[in-house]
């Protein structure tokens, strides 16, 4: 009989003495606080407060209530957004606070749903360790956040403000859009849509106006803007470039806000050559420590703002994330386990952290392009699996170096190279192959290193049978 396999169990007793659940709703929440029972040793007692008000000074007071009461930790179920004040409030006070998914909360099927008796059952698994808490960054990394997330709006806003004035231009007859491979982002297109408001129709007069690589398609660009645009198309048009304009002023606002705020966190600071730290330093290539944006942005695919974006999310204190398993699987970048006796079943995809996967989506459509380790690794899965698996699985990489770079300060990038594989690995993979032919002839690996003047241990891992 084999020897078993030990594992060690969860804590799934009694973890903490006092705790608080809150069940959380817009205007208010139901709170119940579970602790020892003074009249009967061994047993617990639950005490309610219904319908506190979701407010700043109420939940101020109720928290200074659990400090006296010794509460060791507070737990939340992530209704909509509307824990917020609730996480934020507690969190300030001193209070140990942790977010869950309602999905783990849920009340055992067949017992009556109130809200108090959801409040005493989260109690109970928050006693007993059986919750597992999403992660909420602290204080500072949410300020970068807001910053960086509310750009990302702005920029799909921008988007779908760009494609209504596309969509005006094809009604109004004009395929500029056809010719221009940047589409309506080139400031050539810009001046020529801002002329065709102002009045001006003679196709040659518009061409005029192209610059850069648009100069050699003047002839292209005069046979798409002879359209038969009317006053309402000029004045449509003019409204949503004014609209493209703002967008444009307050995503620079945002980016300048983000990067200011990074700068205030001092985890994110860098170390100077000549060992000075602070705000904007460990910036250079010769820095003994890189600042934590520009460690990522060492990494193939991602710039310095990509990495700010990043580090928004994931936060700069890895030990949150055990190892980049955790990191990628909290992202959604892997499919959930789905495995039954000698079945592994394709898992169901996970939604995870939808800013960050699109960050490091983002950095392997990047990286994809360069003649890097990454770059190669994007290209080989795409010939075999297609490109949607080979940018997963190139976003999966990065975020295994991104956890490296952040978990280590003084780590540094080193690209392993385009040629790695063909080098290496194919290497590899062809001596374990003739080994395993040769060992099917009943030679043994001392026979097979004899006769090629080596020892067992030259043997590449997996080269040779048990």
């Amino acid at each position: 009989m084999r020897k078993p396999q030990v594992i060690p169990d969860e804590d799934h007793e009694v973890v903490y003495e006092r705790v608080a659940a809150v069940d959380v709703a817009k205007a208010s929440g139901v709170v119940c606080v579970r602790a020892p029972d003074t009249k009967r040793p061994g047993r617990y007692v639950n005490r309610i407060w219904d319908n506190v008000p979701a407010t700043r000074a109420r939940i101020a007071e109720l928290g200074a209530e659990l400090l006296r009461g010794q509460v060791q930790m507070v737990t939340l179920e992530s209704t909509s957004d509307y824990w917020r004040v609730w996480y934020y409030v507690l969190e300030s006070i001193g209070l140990a606070v942790q977010l869950v998914s309602a999905s783990q909360a849920k009340n055992l099927k067949g017992r009556p749903k109130t809200d108090k008796l959801d409040a005493m059952w989260l109690a109970r698994l928050t006693q007993w360790g059986m919750l597992r808490p999403s992660f909420v960054p602290p204080a500072a990394i949410r300020r970068v956040r807001d910053f960086t997330r509310a750009r990302t709006d702005l920029v799909h806003e921008r988007t779908r403000c760009l494609q209504r004035l596309e969509k005006l231009l094809e009604d109004a007859m004009v395929k500029i859009t056809s010719v221009a491979s940047d589409g309506l982002k080139a400031k050539s297109v810009v001046a020529m849509v801002a002329a065709l408001i102002a009045g001006e129709r003679d196709p040659r007069t518009l061409a005029d106006l192209a610059r850069g690589p648009l100069r050699a398609k003047k002839d292209a660009l005069a046979e798409a803007l002879d359209g038969m645009s009317g006053s309402r198309h000029g004045v449509i048009a003019q409204a949503l470039l004014d609209q493209v304009a703002f967008l444009d002023q307050r995503i620079t606002q945002m980016e300048a806000g983000a990067i200011e705020a990074l700068a205030q966190v001092e985890e994110s600071w860098g170390v100077d050559a000549t060992g000075e730290t602070g705000p904007g330093r460990g910036t250079g290539p010769d820095s003994l420590v890189l600042a934590a944006a520009h460690r990522l942005a060492e990494i193939p695919g991602i710039s310095v703002w990509l990495a700010i974006v990043i580090i928004a999310e994931i936060g700069l204190t890895m030990s949150v994330f055990p190892t980049p398993a955790h990191l990628v699987s909290w992202m959604g970048l892997c499919r959930s386990a789905a495995q039954s006796g000698t079945r592994a079943g394709k898992g169901k995809a996970k939604k995870g952290n939808s800013y960050a996967r699109a960050a490091a989506g983002q950095a392997a459509i990047g990286a994809a392009g360069t003649a890097t380790f990454l770059g190669e690794r994007y290209a080989r899965i795409a010939r075999r699996r297609g490109k949607a698996i080979a940018q997963a699985a190139v976003a999966r990489s990065i975020m295994n170096i991104a956890w490296h770079l952040l978990a280590d300060p003084a780590a540094r990038y080193r690209d392993l190279g385009p040629d790695f594989y063909a080098s290496r690995i194919s290497r590899d993979k062809k001596i374990r192959g003739h080994i395993r032919g040769l060992t099917a002839l009943d030679l043994t690996a001392e026979d097979i290193c004899a006769a090629l003047g080596i020892t067992v241990a030259d043997i590449p891992s997996g080269g040779h049978a048990a």
